[in-house]
């Protein structure tokens, strides 16, 4: 008699196909549009206790907005495929529609940018060196044009919202995974961008600008409004899926329930949230390299969580995926390279930009002058 073994396959392990280039460009993209809302008040709105801020906040989205898209692009696994989008008509799909909403925003952003600089490069025309004609032509002749800056505002205000909806959009779609399938995703990933760029605009105000305290201030309490806004949309999510009032919530809760490293995920989410919101509510002046740090950190690795596990639960079947980093170009290598891509942006724009000198005590701030 021939012994026989039976092999019952129960799933089939795929390979995750948004790799942790698309991580990057949600987490750049999310900065660039958190930095942008940021800068409003201060420059569009004309708050001059803003100013400053705003202008850390700029200097944010314009670095985040401009590296994002090379994330994207890379993504696509073949960057010359990005042109399909423009010869196929496809307008029942949210990255067609992001084929749009991008150059769009990009556009907008460095209209925007260059209004609100344009006085700075004006005073810069006027400093005798050998790019003071560079500066001069940069400005085109003018200085601060507030009307202009308003209008340019707006419009790039439009476009970063658009940009929130196809960003958000295009994964809630996705109806084969209910951790994605939500109408809070969009939100909570708008939530989080805000918090991730008031972590950056801390950072920056400490290592790209002079350190300025009352931006500190300020930074640490919008991004403890921010992470208020991630708890409660948070909490509304957890409670809809316990109390089995929303199917799609209750099979995401279940879909995680057996797994170990979902839960230690889950205690870090809470961690990460409530930690600088308590440290930002208690003591917002001092703390801000502290909840700058975690913040960026909150805002990327929610992004992680959600493409790269996500993709660790199946479609059908029993078990998790399991994914390991590669060390080359779709893993830490593109990773490390999107950050330096971003650091070299940093050191171009504040190299053209210098850092706004300190105000003496009692003197307005040169930038926040009316």
């Amino acid at each position: 008699m021939m012994d026989t073994s039976i092999v019952e396959v129960i799933n089939v392990t795929r390979e995750v196909a948004w790799l942790p280039w698309a991580v990057q460009y949600f987490f750049l993209i999310g900065l660039s549009v958190g930095g942008l809302l940021l800068s409003l008040p201060g420059y569009a709105f004309a708050r001059a206790g803003w100013r400053k801020l705003g202008r850390v906040a700029l200097l944010a989205a314009l670095t985040c907005g401009l590296a994002a898209p090379v994330a994207l692009l890379s993504d696509l696994h073949q960057p010359g495929r990005f042109w399909h989008f423009y010869v196929v008509f496809r307008p029942t799909s949210w990255m067609w529609w992001g084929s749009i909403i991008i150059p769009l925003y990009v556009t907008a952003l460095l209209v925007y940018g260059w209004a609100c600089l344009r006085e700075e490069l004006h005073e810069q025309g006027r400093v005798d060196s050998r790019l003071a004609a560079l500066y001069r032509l940069a400005a085109l002749g003018g200085g601060r044009d507030d009307r202009l800056i308003r209008t340019a505002g707006l419009v790039a205000l439009a476009a970063s919202l658009l940009v929130a909806l196809y960003t958000g959009s295009e994964v809630a779609v996705v109806r084969a995974r209910p951790l994605w399938h939500t109408p809070f995703l969009p939100v909570q990933f708008l939530a989080t961008a805000l918090a991730g760029a008031a972590g950056l605009v801390l950072l920056l105000n400490r290592f790209a600008a002079d350190g300025d305290r009352d931006v500190e201030v300020r930074a640490n309490r919008l991004l403890a409004a921010a992470l208020g806004a991630v708890m409660l949309v948070g909490a509304l999510w957890l409670a809809l899926g316990l109390s089995g009032l929303e199917p799609t919530h209750a099979e995401a809760l279940r879909s995680v329930a057996g797994s170990e490293a979902w839960r230690v995920t889950a205690v870090w989410a809470v961690a990460a949230t409530v930690l600088p919101f308590a440290i930002a509510v208690a003591k917002p002046a001092g703390t801000g390299l502290l909840t700058g740090l975690v913040a960026v950190h909150g805002a990327w690795m929610f992004r992680w969580t959600v493409f790269i596990g996500g993709q660790t639960v199946p479609k059908t079947g029993a078990g998790f995926y399991e994914y390991a980093l590669p060390a080359g170009p779709d893993g830490v290598l593109g990773i490390v390279g999107t950050a330096g891509l971003w650091m070299f942006l940093l050191l171009a724009v504040t190299a053209v930009l210098p850092i706004p000198r300190r105000a003496a005590p009692g003197m307005p701030h040169p930038i926040a002058a009316e």
